[in-house]
């Protein structure tokens, strides 16, 4: 029960966020870098995946290099006509939306 509540609420949070203006997709990624959840096709919610999951791993090892007490809660991503959101925590929560122009 505790599990269909809780995936509900994902899903809640990705249909609110997807409709969210310049939103280009949204994903839900495991610890292992496995697509849960996505709102963009499979090629590149593939991509994504694995490359975010590398990312993230690296800079929470930089956050831990420099305080052993810390973690990385979030990581944000800017490029010049993207940006890319992750949110940490047991998944990863990933938005990908295009910057105004």
């Amino acid at each position: 029960m505790f599990l269909v509540k809780q995936a509900e609420e994902v899903e809640a949070r990705m249909k609110r966020i997807a409709a969210t203006k310049g939103v280009i997709g949204t994903l839900v990624v495991n610890p292992d870098g496995v697509p849960l959840r996505s709102t963009l096709d499979q090629s590149m919610t593939l991509q994504y995946a694995g490359q975010l999951q590398n990312l993230v791993a690296l800079a929470r090892s930089t956050v831990r290099d420099i305080d052993p007490q810390n973690d990385l809660s979030a990581l944000r991503v800017r490029a010049k006509n993207y940006e890319i959101i992750v949110v940490t925590g047991d998944y990863l929560m990933i938005t990908i939306q295009k910057l105004p122009e």
